[in-house]
């Protein structure tokens, strides 16, 4: 006897399968996979996304977009060594790379040429790995139905990485080359090269685990931040306010992982009730205060003359 083809119900199966909305109302009668910048209703049947991202959908693209800067900036100061002129240049050019690449993205996403941009609304964790939910309702033929539920926030991210390297390649080696006369050949471009190694890792990073990523970025960056601080501060011997306040460059590192800190909270809290949330705000100082109170108490060389003493 011939194959018969699958039977569907009145609905179709699945979490992402749905139906086509036709032109003239109509609605196709096979289901399948929605096209790109729709997704299922409740009824099943595709819907354009008209939805603009929330709050938190925004946070949590900034803090894709300020992965590669904040990268950026490491390995220039780590490979320019004491050139500040020529690290203060690549920094600025950093960000004026990520600022257009983000701008660019912005425009060429829907709606085109414009700012803002439409999306589908985020509702469960399986919305980002729309391809292992594709049903088999005679547990025989495999409906595939992987789509970008989440629209656009999966794709949105590859496409700024990719502006990125391409404005990176475009002027960072020209400023490079002239401004970093005075390193060497062979370090002039290890910032580029470093970039050329975390912008692969960073896709793959978006591309498996950007669901992930979505839930738990707020804790990253208050984690991350604080640790940063705490190490950078240790390894700068600050100890003291006359310490922190020696040099500007110090002042510049202690006031960026501030607002790190509050990026971090506002992620959490998502600011739904002002009144009870704005206040957290004012715990961002907290670590830096209380490392600088207690950094002499900690001292190694206290403790191990303390401890020579009998004390």
């Amino acid at each position: 006897m011939p194959n018969k083809p699958v039977a569907m119900s009145s609905t179709c199966p699945g979490l992402y399968c749905g139906k086509i909305l036709m032109a003239n109302g109509s609605i196709e009668g096979e289901c399948g996979v929605c096209p790109r910048g729709e997704r299922t209703n409740m009824q099943k049947i595709c819907e354009k996304c008209g939805e603009t991202p929330d709050l938190y959908d925004w946070l949590y693209l900034g803090f894709m977009a300020m992965l590669p800067l904040v990268l950026h900036w490491f390995f220039i100061e780590w490979y320019s060594g004491k050139k500040s002129s020529s690290a203060l240049f690549q920094h600025i050019t950093a960000l004026f790379e990520c600022s257009a690449a983000a701008l660019v993205t912005l425009l060429v996403s829907d709606p085109v040429g414009g700012l803002s941009i439409r999306s589908c609304r985020v509702q469960m964790l399986s919305d980002w790995y729309t391809m292992l939910y594709n049903p088999s309702p005679d547990y025989v033929t495999t409906l595939h139905c992987t789509q970008e539920a989440v629209f656009p926030l999966y794709t949105i991210v590859l496409i700024y990485y990719a502006f990125c390297l391409v404005f990176m390649m475009m002027l960072r080696p020209l400023l490079v080359k002239k401004i970093a006369c005075g390193l060497g050949k062979s370090d002039r471009f290890k910032s580029i090269y470093a970039a050329l190694y975390f912008f692969p890792i960073l896709t793959v990073l978006q591309a498996v685990g950007g669901g992930l990523l979505y839930y738990a970025f707020p804790y990253i960056i208050l984690v991350l931040s604080l640790v940063t601080l705490a190490v950078y501060m240790s390894a700068s011997e600050i100890q003291s306010f006359k310490n922190l306040v020696a040099k500007k460059k110090r002042l510049v590192v202690l006031f960026s992982h501030w607002l790190l800190h509050a990026y971090g909270i506002i992620s959490i809290s998502r600011l739904d009730k002002l009144e009870q949330d704005l206040p957290l705000l004012a715990l961002v100082p907290g670590p830096a205060l209380f490392y600088l109170l207690t950094a002499r108490f900690t001292e190694p060389n206290r403790i191990i003359s303390e401890g020579g003493n009998g004390h």
